[in-house]
């Protein structure tokens, strides 16, 4: 495999790791003001991100390359309310987002097709993800000086659960 492709993939590693830190300091935060729906989503979120992680980590292997597990940022642990939160994970996806498209451009210019094809998921995935944030942010935004309708939206949140996907090991 390519140094640069190797670095870029470790690099992404790190940032899925990072996403599941974010999104477990979301979920304490959630738990910590009485919302515990929401809590549940975020760790539905954190769960995802750390099969992303590994999915990554897998890959590397499989290709005969070195995996480098450089220390985990602190994520934001407080935020002021419920749509900043949700805010804040959109961007975060966004951010997520670029970093794949970044990745694919990389696989095309060293002319490494198995990462091109491995990736695709993930460029499929993001679309998942920002959808998902984004459906919970308007919807939070709609509620929020209303806690009786955010209590509903609390409770809808805390259906969603985690699925592993087919083929991937922890």
């Amino acid at each position: 495999m390519d140094k640069k492709m190797l670095a870029a993939l470790n690099d992404q590693v790190n940032a899925e790791f990072h996403s599941a830190y974010l999104y477990l300091a979301m979920s304490a935060h959630f738990e910590n003001i009485g919302l515990p729906g929401f809590a549940s989503w975020m760790k539905v979120q954190a769960q995802e991100e750390m099969v992303h992680a590994m999915k990554f980590f897998n890959f590397i292997l499989d290709r005969g390359g070195k995996v480098d597990l450089p220390a985990i940022e602190k994520p934001k642990g407080t935020w002021k309310s419920v749509s900043e939160m949700f805010a804040d994970a959109l961007e975060h996806e966004h951010y997520i987002t670029k970093r794949i498209h970044d990745l694919v451009a990389l696989a095309i210019k060293v002319n490494d097709p198995a990462t091109q094809s491995f990736l695709q998921w993930y460029v499929d995935e993001q679309v998942e993800e920002e959808k998902s944030a984004g459906d919970m942010l308007q919807k939070t935004r709609m509620v929020e000086k209303a806690p009786g309708a955010l209590y509903f939206v609390d409770r809808e949140a805390a259906a969603r659960v985690f699925t592993m996907p087919a083929g991937v090991t922890i």
